[in-house]
């Protein structure tokens, strides 16, 4: 399995992803699953997979090779979409190519050949956008009320995103945030995996910001995560009990 998340701001896009992948309980694997296109100065996008690695793998395949074959077939690609919406249509579409090519192949065991997507970024001219893209290729936008998207086993990581994300945080506390997260998810779940792929896009900026890979052995999770447990102990203590408990 695994977990990402995206999260829009008013002073840019936070991405985080794990890069665990296993085929049972013998067959653990360590995959990237944060793919980033970037043209400084014009725009930066970055794709978040999740679900069956052979769908995800082709998809951004099939995005690479659209983008070395855009001279002779002039069609849109991610580096010359002229706006978000235009790049997630791009992705959308991918997606569904790999299913029609391999949709016989998939036969009844199709719903295991699943995969979801985040996409955000920016392109010059627009404000920083962020989609969901579902398995059958279509896809939402995040909103000022819903600025966040997770993918993958997100059930344990949502609930601290639900009660604090704002699009007015601040990137650190934003990244904070997000890293909180997938602290829970991976005290819960052992099918998402350290290390944690992260980056930071800041608004206008029109490239990468900050982009890092967090291990079980950073110094900062490592503190974040004890601190965030003794920080819900002290809060648990501190709220009066039910009276009528023994």
């Amino acid at each position: 399995m695994t977990y990402c998340v995206g999260l829009r701001l008013n002073r840019g896009i936070i991405f985080a992803s794990d890069t665990r992948t296993n085929a049972g309980f013998d067959n653990i694997a360590c995959f990237r699953k944060m793919f980033i296109w970037e043209n400084k100065g014009d725009r930066v996008l970055v794709l978040l997979t999740a679900g069956n690695l052979s769908v995800a793998q082709s998809v951004v395949s099939i995005l690479n090779e659209e983008l070395a074959g855009a001279a002779e077939h002039d069609r849109h690609t991610l580096m010359n979409a002229a706006t978000m919406f235009q790049a997630a249509r791009v992705v959308g579409a991918a997606l569904r190519e790999v299913h029609r090519t391999n949709g016989e192949q998939f036969g009844p065991e199709a719903a295991a050949f699943s995969a979801s997507f985040i996409l955000g970024g920016q392109i010059r001219g627009e404000a920083p956008r962020l989609f969901q893209i579902y398995n059958e290729g279509n896809f939402i936008e995040a909103t000022q009320d819903t600025p966040f998207f997770q993918i993958g086993e997100h059930k344990y990581g949502k609930p601290i995103l639900d009660r604090v994300a704002v699009a007015e945080m601040r990137m650190g506390d934003a990244a904070k945030l997000l890293l909180i997260s997938f602290d829970s998810t991976l005290r819960s779940n052992l099918s998402v995996g350290m290390p944690i792929d992260m980056l930071i896009y800041r608004t206008d900026t029109y490239e990468v910001g900050e982009e890092r890979r967090i291990g079980a052995d950073d110094p900062y999770f490592r503190s974040l995560s004890t601190g965030w447990s003794e920080a819900l102990r002290h809060a648990f203590a501190n709220i009066e009990s039910y009276t009528n408990g023994d």
